[in-house]
């Protein structure tokens, strides 16, 4: 297999047999050692954040594969801490959805002066692009279209699809007792007709999870979610 790309959480490998395989790391987003989903750094390495990330990520993505909604996933291998799926092209550069149930994080800090830390969001999505020297600006759909990065009807889809795949992921916390506050999402391109489709992972690390007012880590959110 060939070395195509070594991101900040997963590298990626073209198995040249029309696969892709994604490789965990332990390293996870952050700032000055805090976790953070939305961070464009890696702040912190937590022992056991590949394997527990993935198999989140199989978990979440075999739900949705399961609910007919378009993704690039195929399989995982735990003992290994890889993935394998379909390649995806990317929208510009990349970019990042987030689907926002409560004001907290990067959004409070925007918006603070007009919203209250963990007030009520109706499931708001923002779209940024991946660009950590830009510190990953927010972008609206008019501006993506004129910049040729995707189409208005595209950016329509992407939003519907977010909140779909969003609600999938806050109904699994539920039963476990945890409630969803934010989540992002990567997605991409795939087949021959471009299908949109969730791409990358959808694990501990994209998202915050709570527990009444306890906030759930990564690592422990896993444990939660996949005990029996």
């Amino acid at each position: 297999m060939k070395s195509v790309y070594q991101g900040k959480t997963k590298d990626v490998f073209d198995l040249e047999n029309g696969t892709y395989l994604l490789q965990f790391k332990d390293d996870v987003t952050g700032v000055n050692g805090v976790f953070d989903p939305g961070a464009n750094t890696v702040g912190l390495t937590m022992e056991g954040a590949g394997e527990a990330g993935l198999k989140l990520t199989k978990f979440f993505f075999e739900k949705i594969n399961q609910a007919g909604i378009a993704t690039h996933y195929i399989d995982a291998d735990i003992a290994k801490r890889t993935m394998t799926v379909l390649p995806a092209t990317v929208f510009g550069e990349g970019v990042e959805v987030i689907c926002r149930y409560r004001a907290v994080g990067s959004f409070i800090r925007r918006y603070g002066k007009y919203a209250k830390e963990g007030q009520t969001l109706d499931a708001y999505v923002e779209v940024t692009l991946k660009d950590d020297d830009r510190n990953d600006p927010l972008i609206t759909d008019e501006a993506l279209a004129m910049l040729s990065i995707m189409t208005k009807e595209e950016y329509t889809i992407l939003v519907d699809m977010t909140r779909k795949i969003g609600q999938i992921v806050k109904d699994e916390l539920a039963r476990k007792g945890l409630e969803l506050y934010d989540i992002k999402f990567e997605f991409g391109r795939v087949g021959e007709e471009q299908q949109i489709a969730l791409i990358d992972e959808i694990s501990g690390g994209n998202m915050r999870a709570y527990r009444g007012s306890e906030y759930i880590a990564p690592l422990e959110l896993e444990k939660i979610m996949l005990e029996e």
